[in-house]
């Protein structure tokens, strides 16, 4: 999935990887160094996405994890190094890009620089008071501060790649597991004609009196509604064992083993780290592949039938 995923958003701007260049370079990270661009901005999403996946719980939605999540992003791509985790110091256009990384047109011109910074505390600091008081469906609310996150563009560079780790970060801290199932950025790729033209309709009416985001939220809410039904049906197949990883599966043949199991049992007889045990674990409770029986010091886990 974080291939697939990684892959896909970034040949939506333009990288010319392809999924299996990217499981390589993935494979080889801790050994290889990236002497590409197109391998460098691949290798920053891979890492950060993983972060996002690992970690979305204690990552807040605010300037700093955002300028973060950019800095992490960008760490490797040495064209880069100037501007990343920070805002755009420039004018700067949305592009619509070929295959090839050319682009074909203008989407349309957003925030300038010296009002970025105001523009992005004020959407953090509604995206805040809207998911705490319940504004709107959660869905409603993700889908406004992306394309919002977007007409603004706050950085040089690396806006569109920023925005889906936002997208994937924000869902599943509502509870959309099945964002780490089902790639979105791999939907958005195959739709990248009507991404663009549901941006650019959308931004039309932005900032005025007649704001409509109707053309992005159909757009953004297929994308949501496709993850779903193929996450549902990769559940309820034999297949999902393909979603894990060679440790994760290892875990997941040993828990079916078990009657009940604690994560002391689990670190103890094969032998991973506590916290690698600790993600596992998540993530097929995640998957509605394992149910906790308990709570604290008494949490006992076993396979859902």
């Amino acid at each position: 999935m974080i291939v697939t995923s990684t892959g896909a958003s970034n040949r939506i701007e333009g990288n010319k990887l392809s999924d299996d260049e990217v499981e390589a370079l993935y494979r080889s990270m801790r050994i290889k160094s990236f002497k590409t661009r197109d391998e460098q901005e691949v290798a920053g999403y891979l890492k950060t996405l993983q972060t996002v996946f690992d970690s979305y719980e204690g990552i807040p939605v605010s300037e700093s994890s955002i300028l973060h999540l950019h800095q992490t992003m960008l760490a490797f791509s040495d064209k880069d190094q100037r501007h990343m985790g920070q805002y755009k110091f420039g004018s700067n256009r949305v592009e619509a890009k070929d295959h090839n990384g050319n682009v074909v047109g203008v989407v349309f011109d957003p925030t300038p620089p010296h009002l970025t910074q105001k523009e992005m505390q004020e959407l953090v600091s509604w995206y805040g008071w809207a998911i705490a008081e319940k504004f709107k469906h959660p869905l409603i609310l993700i889908a406004n501060f992306i394309f919002e996150y977007l007409a603004i563009h706050p950085f040089q560079d690396g806006n569109g790649r920023t925005s889906r780790l936002l997208t994937n970060l924000m869902l599943l801290q509502q509870g959309y597991t099945f964002t780490s199932l089902v790639s979105h950025e791999k939907l958005v790729e195959k739709s990248k004609a009507d991404y663009y033209l549901a941006l650019n309709k959308t931004q039309k009416t932005w900032k005025t009196d007649t704001e409509d985001l109707s053309p992005w939220l159909l757009f953004i809410f297929d994308i949501f509604y496709q993850q779903a039904i193929e996450a549902q049906a990769l559940l309820e197949s034999d297949q999902f064992e393909y979603l894990l990883s060679e440790k994760q599966l290892q875990f997941w043949q040993w828990a079916k083993q078990q009657g009940e199991f604690s994560r002391k049992t689990a670190v103890d007889e094969l032998g991973f780290a506590p916290r690698t045990i600790e993600a596992m674990t998540k993530k097929l409770l995640d998957m509605k592949k394992l149910e906790r029986l308990g709570q604290g010091r008494a949490t006992r886990y076993q396979v859902v039938d």
